[in-house]
């Protein structure tokens, strides 16, 4: 017994060394460049948890009053709560086996200097290439998608200072701009853009609260939600959506000095995610009621002033560097493809970063449905994607007595049985397979269904008011 206390003490001081050193290297390499250092290279628990916090809601901020006006507002604070608390637990799974992935591989002497390690690559080292297969498929296509969101949001949001060009001309704009993010190496550089970007996202929600209550209830506002099934269920997986922003929570602790130290992160994040889009979605929803119902951006509703003005283009910055989180891991796996990974040329890296820019560019524009987008990408892909894959592989990962007695991340204190937490896992499986894919791939997919039969593909200017509509045309 102590003999296997050290061994895993061993391994653990092993894991605390190879990120020590790797904070030594940074700090030497950049000594004579403190400011650049500051901005450029985070690594530290605060630069996580401005990462998960920041990226957790961008242009879904806007829409969760739309999910409110679809499901009534006891049941959109009920389910931000739940699905938040859902999200951290899963959050906490996957921190919890990318430790053990690397501390197995450490203790066979496998170097991850010039490695970024990824999602797929825990589950391919802990469960098989089966595994890894579906874990690529999953998180790609729900990174390829989430960036697609971001697009669509930037130009459904600059429509609302600048209507000059309709919303697919924009879409054309920044399409190139968000192709910038190639440029960036990994998630230890954007450390001064995840503090930035959570002080747009923290101005954006306090203003639409407060521009609400200001604004007070329209004349003749009316809050009917829940009225359809179909509605119901698609702004709950819009929710489910919101907080399931953890698909590069992998890359995240990947780049943190001690990725160990991640476990509660998210679940803290996430406390301080709630102080945004419970009072904004609400408020918004008070003033606003039943209008919200085809209006599924906050910004077309709020009146035009400076301070809305402001928050747009807030909006608009954040949701490029929310691009650059939800890209970037895309531009590891497609390094990984060509043999480029290892590459440490910033320009070559780039240029070949480039093609996958191109398919989200092009889905941007096929399908320019702000707000029903998400909830069908919610029901289709993050159910599986953060909910039900890390539940399942945790259970089969620590399925046998000897992984559950070897295991590096032991079960956590205030849920200290491994039973509890198969109890847990399984419940969480059950319920986002039904409710979240089930019951919210129906109602997300026919509300989805409805935009196209209205819209049409490549739709020019996606609920533009009329008059603004036939001018682009």
């Amino acid at each position: 017994m102590s003999s296997q206390k050290q061994g895993e003490e061993a391994m653990v001081s092993s894991f605390n060394d190879t990120e020590h050193e790797e904070k030594e290297e940074v700090s030497k390499d950049e000594s004579g460049f403190r400011l650049k250092s500051l901005l450029w290279h985070g690594g530290s628990v605060y630069d996580a948890w401005f990462s998960c916090a920041s990226n957790q809601v961008a242009q879904v901020l806007l829409t969760l009053p739309y999910s409110f006006s679809q499901m009534g507002m006891l049941s959109g604070i009920i389910l931000q709560i739940f699905y938040g608390f859902l999200g951290s637990w899963t959050a906490y799974l996957i921190s919890v086996l990318y430790v053990e992935y690397r501390s197995r591989k450490e203790k066979e002497n496998v170097n991850f200097k010039n490695h970024v390690i990824q999602w797929f690559e825990v589950l391919d080292g802990l469960l098989g290439p089966t595994w890894k297969a579906v874990g690529l498929a999953f998180n790609c296509t729900f990174l390829l998608f989430g960036s697609v969101i971001q697009l669509i949001a930037c130009a459904s949001n600059i429509y609302y200072i600048d209507d000059k060009f309709d919303k697919r001309t924009w879409t054309y704009i920044f399409g190139a701009c968000c192709a910038t993010t190639v440029f960036i190496p990994s998630f230890h550089n954007y450390r001064i853009w995840s503090f930035l970007g959570l002080g747009m996202t923290t101005y954006t929600a306090w203003y639409m609260t407060i521009a609400s209550l200001v604004h007070g209830q329209v004349d003749g506002v009316t809050h009917s939600g829940p009225a359809k099934a179909v509605l119901y269920f698609t702004g709950a997986t819009n929710i489910l959506y919101t907080f399931g922003g953890h698909a590069v929570t992998v890359e995240i602790m990947h780049a943190m000095w001690k990725p160990q130290r991640f476990k509660y992160i998210y679940l803290l994040a996430t406390l301080y995610v709630f102080t945004l889009t419970l009072p904004s979605a609400a408020a918004t929803y008070w003033a606003f009621g039943d209008q919200l119902l085809t209006h599924s951006n906050a910004f077309s509703l709020l009146p035009r002033t400076g301070w809305r003005d402001a928050a747009v283009i807030l909006m608009l910055i954040h949701q490029f560097i929310t691009f650059g989180f939800a890209c970037t891991p895309l531009y590891f796996v497609w390094e990984k493809v060509i043999g480029m990974h290892d590459t440490k040329s910033i320009l070559l890296r780039a240029l070949c970063r480039l093609p996958v820019v191109i398919p989200i560019w092009f889905f941007a524009i096929i399908f320019p449905f702000f707000g029903p987008i998400n909830s069908a990408v919610g029901a289709l892909l993050v159910t599986f994607t953060v909910y039900i894959i890390p539940a399942l592989a945790h259970m089969l990962t620590y399925r046998s007595a000897s992984a559950r007695q070897n295991a590096v991340e032991k079960p956590p204190v205030f849920l200290p049985s491994w039973t509890a937490m198969y109890v847990l896992n399984a419940f969480i499986v059950v319920w986002v397979l039904v409710v979240g894919f089930g019951l919210g791939g129906w109602a997300s997919m026919s509300n989805f269904i409805k935009q196209v039969d209205t819209f049409g593909l490549f739709a020019k200017c996606y609920q533009c008011p009329p008059s603004a509509a036939a001018k682009h045309h």
